[in-house]
């Protein structure tokens, strides 16, 4: 399973800002084909939808989206690189995933029946609990 992405390397420089941001569009297509395989690594189905996680993926990109400089770029592509690969290879638990990309964003809340059952307590702890 960790053959889909243990080959992808990043090469030391962009030359430029054109082919820097070619290089972040095929990480994005590279982490896009490695949901499913994520999915089931971890077991997340019932959690988020592989929609969510794309999305997910996007706003991760997108919020490096101001930067120019390509050196600073393919050093944070190199870093994606690198999480993607640890991740692919199941270097890191079911709840470091959870807790680093999955709880906490606004796109993904909890079973909302869940949160409606109980008392003005428990609602308050669901809502300010989620990181």
């Amino acid at each position: 399973m960790a053959s889909t992405v243990k080959y992808v390397r990043v090469s030391p420089n962009s030359a430029s800002l054109e082919e820097a941001r070619r290089r972040v569009f095929d990480f994005f297509k590279t982490a896009c084909r490695s949901i499913p395989t994520i999915m089931e690594i971890y077991n997340i189905d019932d959690v988020v939808t592989p929609t969510q996680l794309r999305s997910i993926v996007a706003s991760e990109i997108r919020k490096n989206s101001h930067i120019s400089n390509p050196k600073v770029i393919d050093m944070l592509l190199f870093k994606g690189t690198e999480e993607l690969n640890n991740i692919v290879e199941h270097s890191k638990q079911r709840h470091h995933i959870l807790g680093q990309y999955v709880l906490g964003r606004p796109e993904i809340t909890p079973d909302s029946a869940t949160k409606e059952q109980g008392s003005e307590y428990l609602k308050n702890f669901f809502r300010s609990n989620y990181f």
